[in-house]
């Protein structure tokens, strides 16, 4: 990394150089899109704790025992199950071309996928797609709000944590009565997304600032999913000509 780092140094003060006010403006944005960093960076240390103390030693010891193919196939099937939730972000965002394929998707991973636990649909050229509330208010033209850390979920914006709450009654743990399969339901999915995250702790560790990577990552792949891959460009504003070679 430290390598890396080095080659990287001088293309990063040339960047700097020749972006001057351009990169105080960016600055400046990032600053304030996190005007409750004080707290967020308590919670993430909290998260931090957590994580270490419960989440990752499950997550741990989960793939541990379970086979490959069964992890992979439990993860398709809680994705599968929840994969409405996207359809529906697709007619709230009047996306018939999205609707159409995710729906095709669903139904061929419910029958020939045998409710979901494969995933055929892939094969078929029907990748998922993923959608939520958070970038249905995005698409709208919602602003995002100021950053926030969420104690056990993460990274959000206020418009995020609106559409998380949102995203929670299109979930099937939501409309189940058995209180006990639904709590169950939820925590196998947090567990398994948790094991698909080990390993990714080394690469954080490399950053001055783990925080602030993971916030700025967020976002730029919040921005990067509202507008499907084909964010717009910022638009910087050129300094007067004061006549000066």
């Amino acid at each position: 990394m430290s390598r890396r780092l080095t080659k990287l140094v001088p293309l990063f003060l040339l960047a700097v150089l020749a972006s001057g006010c351009a990169t105080t403006r960016q600055t400046t944005s990032t600053q304030s899109s996190d005007r409750f960093e004080s707290w967020n960076r308590s919670v993430y240390g909290f998260n931090e704790s957590l994580d270490r103390a419960v989440a990752k030693p499950v997550a741990t010891a989960y793939a541990a025992i379970t086979p490959k193919p069964v992890r992979t196939g439990l993860a398709n099937f809680l994705s599968n199950i929840v994969y409405p939730g996207v359809i529906l972000q697709d007619a709230l965002q009047l996306k018939p071309t999205h609707f159409a394929r995710d729906t095709g998707r669903l139904l061929v991973n419910t029958t020939v996928g045998i409710g979901g636990l494969f995933d055929p649909a892939t094969k078929l050229g029907l990748e998922a797609n993923n959608e939520d509330f958070g970038q249905t208010l995005g698409y709208w033209g919602v602003p995002s709000g100021p950053y926030l850390m969420l104690p056990v979920l993460g990274p959000s914006t206020v418009r995020d944590a609106v559409g998380t709450v949102a995203d929670h009654f299109s979930q099937p743990e939501s409309y189940l009565k058995n209180k006990f399969l639904g709590w169950g339901l939820s925590g196998t999915r947090l567990v398994d997304r948790r094991a698909q995250l080990l390993g990714t702790e080394a690469a954080l560790k490399r950053y001055l600032d783990p925080y602030a990577f993971i916030r700025n990552s967020y976002l730029q792949r919040r921005e990067f999913l509202i507008y499907d891959g084909n964010p717009p460009e910022q638009a910087f504003e050129e300094e007067p000509d004061d006549g000066t070679p």
